[in-house]
């Protein structure tokens, strides 16, 4: 794409890509790669996740857990072959899959680097983890490339998604961008759609579970995380404009009791915590924890040691 061309990969139908929301400046860039085992069991599975970090964003939730490369745009451009090669060594690892994290304002760069990696022997699945704030058109170029479907359903609510996201269209798109990832899954077990419960914000969460057994059960899994932490440094977040605490007991309680009163049983929920050890640092080869994931590639040093890997 020329640089000087509007952009029409997402809904924000930006003038042009140099000053693009996302900061696409670049047709790709990485932050981190790792095996990773904190998803759900489906997608962890024995070997652990191939989770690969796309830097930049098309949406920036104001209270995201990646802020340092969703905001920052920490990470560095990689081209086709050295996506490829990323690819190949989170499978030689033992990754079950390939599971691109907010990829939504890079589409065409992954599907390329997609196509170059099964070409190289790429045997296992690839999953698109993304915030579903996408076009339906941009979606239909992943179907031969993508196995398994990750979309958030932040919010249902025009107004949460104004203040939070700078998108109250968000809704209308995420809607129509999971309706059409639930119909080019193979099955119903290809697609999990997960929500994350805002503390202070549950009629929020009441309105996406009702839609959820509307228009998803029996064609995807439900996942409620309870994980928010409140923001400490984000750029750009004004301090006030988030919740500033974890979601309580009370609160808990009535989103579980919400899934029973609808019927909804086929997913996963998370147990509240009210720590944050868990969240990653993409300064450090390893963003997270030991426990939980084993670095393959980094932004500032290339391939670890034990994740060199040719195309």
């Amino acid at each position: 794409m020329n640089h000087a061309e509007a952009c029409g990969i997402c809904p924000r139908q930006c003038p042009a890509p140099r000053t693009a929301y996302c900061g696409g400046s670049a047709p790709l860039r990485l932050a981190a790669a790792s095996v990773h085992r904190g998803e759900e069991p489906p997608v962890t599975g024995r070997g652990g996740s191939g989770t690969v970090f796309v830097s930049g964003c098309n949406l920036r939730c104001a209270f995201c857990q990646n802020a340092q490369i969703s905001h920052g745009r920490m990470g560095r451009t990689v081209d086709a072959d050295e996506f490829a090669a990323i690819c190949l060594g989170l499978q030689r690892h033992g990754a079950e899959n390939i599971n691109i994290v907010s990829g939504s304002h890079a589409v065409p760069a992954i599907v390329e680097g997609i196509r170059r990696a099964r070409g190289a022997a790429l045997t296992i699945p690839c999953l698109w983890n993304s915030s579903a704030y996408e076009k339906t058109e941009t979606l239909e170029s992943l179907h031969d490339v993508i196995d398994m479907y990750l979309p958030d359903l932040k919010t249902l609510d025009k107004s949460v998604a104004d203040k939070f996201f700078s998108a109250p269209d968000y809704p209308l798109y995420a809607e129509k961008a999971i309706l059409k990832m639930m119909d080019m899954a193979r099955s119903k077990h290809n697609v999990i759609i997960r929500h994350l419960v805002l503390p202070g914000f549950l009629e929020s969460t009441k309105k996406v579970l009702s839609w959820f057994a509307k228009n998803a059960r029996g064609r995807a899994s439900l996942s409620l995380m309870t994980q928010y932490t409140p923001p400490h440094d984000l750029p750009s977040v004004k301090a006030g404009n988030v919740p500033g605490r974890f979601l309580n007991k009370d609160e808990y309680d009535t989103a579980l009791g919400w899934l029973e009163e609808l019927g909804i049983e086929d997913g996963f929920y998370q147990e509240p915590g009210t720590g944050n050890e868990w969240l990653p640092d993409f300064e450090r080869e390893n963003p997270f924890s030991s426990e939980m994931s084993v670095p393959v590639w980094h932004w500032k040093n290339g391939f670890a040691v034990t994740g060199r890997q040719n195309v």
